[in-house]
């Protein structure tokens, strides 16, 4: 993937964590799931392979998942 292609991918993040996160990263995969996280967090996708996407995700990033959520929340009014 370009620095372009990465740089348009970052804008895509609706949180500033995610947003943050993908600025330290370069890997296309990491840039998915960090995308992926952020959706599931926003709104869950049913199905077992999401759930387990998912919940790999944020084993190997769980302050990253508390930061999503947190951000989600908020912006949710919760």
């Amino acid at each position: 993937m370009t620095d372009w292609a990465i740089r348009l991918d970052v804008t895509r993040a609706q949180t500033e964590a995610v947003r943050r996160a993908m600025a330290e990263s370069r890997d296309h995969r990491v840039l998915a799931d960090l995308l992926f996280l952020e959706r599931w967090e926003m709104m869950p996708i049913h199905g077992p392979a999401a759930a387990l996407r998912a919940a790999q995700i944020r084993r190997a990033n769980p302050m990253l998942a508390e930061q999503v959520r947190a951000e989600v929340a908020r912006a949710r009014g919760a």
